[in-house]
């Protein structure tokens, strides 16, 4: 009998190749659909939880409507980004890691969702109040999320397993920094600026495409949370920012946000210093400065939060034509994971549920029947092509993408613009109470429950970024700098093991 294989597997016994990269076109292509380990662990993640959502399941919401400002049609065709075009909108707000019932103010990026109610279809963006994320290759999201949720043993959730991720996974840093700032906890939804994250493509009648990011810019002013007055909060009332919004809008007090997006060109893309695509990086305004475009206003509250809020599915795939999707790893699986997961929690006609219906008639197509179809289909043909007279395809084809490599998982190192653009946001960005908060938080934070190797492994991190942000953190959680100076010297792999 063969010596038993220890070794990680799928779930059907089969060697697991890779666990943190995709299968791509090239080493910056897009991720391949033949990449069936990508496809099984992105299917099983999306099936873990019923029926609350897997991740964002606190959350709410208003409709109202978005009004582009700008003229952007050299750069895109879409119907509602033409100037003084009113489009009709719903906004979905949500933490992410906590449950239904969690406090509004725990510290966890914000979701920062839209749906364009546009007269060419529905156009979901979905972003968060952050513009970056903590890793960029969907293969390693479902253990992300794994380590921010309850553990399997206790059934609570552990700084300890967020920190032996995250320091694991050094990329995330950028939006560790933004995490364990005070904008970890905006003060209400009103409060915060929200962000598509990923890079889009947009593209013109003629065919030409453009790289594209969004910043949703509140005109409300940012407004956090510290860690005191967030604990404060939470004692009070685990809703606060629901309350803030219905009330805000049931006031008259519609909040509102300035719409504005970079713009790259291909040529630009080619020659950036680093990826584009990469979710965990910014664009540098002064390299790619952004531009206004629109305005969102909320001015109408849900009438039956479960209707139209609970059962609101975002999807990124869903879009119009004159926009489309980037070779960004995170988006690529996202795109397939949201719809994948809306299937999943509200069945395959999720998409007649009147919030997510498109407002510009009913859709028209050859699916049919599953758990609550309601709808028009009537007796005609469910096969296309046909001769009796169903709907054909129309012609609204995407601008070629040239894309070239090996199929293979090329694996993106640990490197140095991983701690260069936190190291911008700690010198330049931030000022003295910025920083001094953002020790503050990361030591408190870490002061709950982590091991000390993983502490010293994580101070590894902010010493590559700052080294005098590393002192800092070391004497608030009792970690000895010198030895954290020495781990810093190793290449990752001997971290690892050092720190294992």
């Amino acid at each position: 009998m063969s010596k038993k294989n220890t070794g990680m597997t799928s779930s059907f016994g089969a060697p697991w190749p890779d666990d943190n990269t995709s299968l791509t076109a090239g080493r910056g292509g897009p991720v391949l659909m033949q990449d069936v380990a990508l496809l099984e662990k992105l299917a099983h993640f999306d099936r873990e939880r019923i029926p609350e959502r897997v991740v964002h399941a606190k959350g709410a919401g208003a409709f109202g409507h978005f009004t582009a400002t700008a003229d952007v049609s050299k750069y895109s065709c879409a119907d509602f980004l033409q100037k003084g075009k009113k489009t009709p909108v719903l906004a979905r707000f949500s933490t992410v890691a906590g449950e239904r019932g969690s406090a509004d103010a725990e510290r966890d990026p914000r979701g920062f969702a839209v749906k364009f109610y546009t007269e060419e279809g529905n156009y979901d963006l979905v972003g968060n109040n952050t513009p970056v994320f903590f890793i960029r290759d969907a293969m390693k999201f479902p253990d992300f999320i794994h380590s921010q949720k309850r553990r399997t043993a206790d059934n609570l959730r552990s700084n300890n397993d967020m920190w032996d991720f995250w320091s694991l996974t050094p990329e995330s840093l950028h939006q560790i920094m933004v995490l364990m700032s005070d904008r970890g906890v905006p003060a209400s939804f009103r409060h915060m600026n929200g962000y598509g994250s990923h890079t889009f493509m947009w593209y013109n009648a003629k065919k030409e495409y453009f790289w594209v990011k969004y910043h949703f810019k509140t005109d409300q002013g940012i407004e956090n949370l510290t860690w005191a007055q967030a604990e404060e909060v939470m004692a009070k009332d685990r809703d606060h920012a629901t309350r803030d919004l219905y009330t805000s809008i049931a006031n008259g007090l519609y909040p509102s946000w300035t719409v504005q997006v970079q713009i790259m060109t291909p040529e630009q893309a080619r020659d950036f210093p680093y990826d584009p695509f990469d979710v965990t990086k910014v664009w540098p305004h002064g390299l790619v400065p952004v531009q206004e475009i629109g305005k969102m206003v909320l001015d109408r509250a849900p009438d039956n939060y479960f209707q139209q809020i609970e059962q609101a599915a975002f999807n990124p795939s869903a879009f119009v034509p004159g926009i489309a999707a980037s070779p960004d790893k995170m988006l690529q699986g996202r795109l397939f994971s949201y719809h994948d997961t809306h299937l999943h929690r509200l069945g395959p006609n999720y998409h007649l549920i009147p919030v997510n219906q498109p407002k510009n008639g009913a859709a028209r197509n050859y699916q049919r029947d599953g758990f609550h179809d309601t709808s028009a289909a009537g007796a005609g043909p469910n096969f296309w092509p046909n001769s009796q007279g169903g709907p054909a395809p129309q012609p609204v084809i995407e601008p070629p993408v040239p894309y070239a490599g090996d199929a293979d998982r090329h694996v993106q190192a640990v490197a140095d613009i991983d701690y260069k653009q936190p190291a911008v946001m700690y010198n330049k960005v931030m000022g003295d109470y910025e920083r001094e908060q953002l020790v503050t938080n990361v030591s408190n934070h870490m002061n709950g429950g982590v091991d000390q190797r993983i502490k010293e492994r994580s101070l590894v991190m902010f010493w590559k970024m700052e080294p005098d942000c590393a002192k800092r953190i070391a004497q608030l959680v009792g970690v000895d700098i010198g030895k954290v100076e020495k781990l810093a010297a190793l290449s990752f792999e001997e971290l690892v093991k050092a720190t294992a």
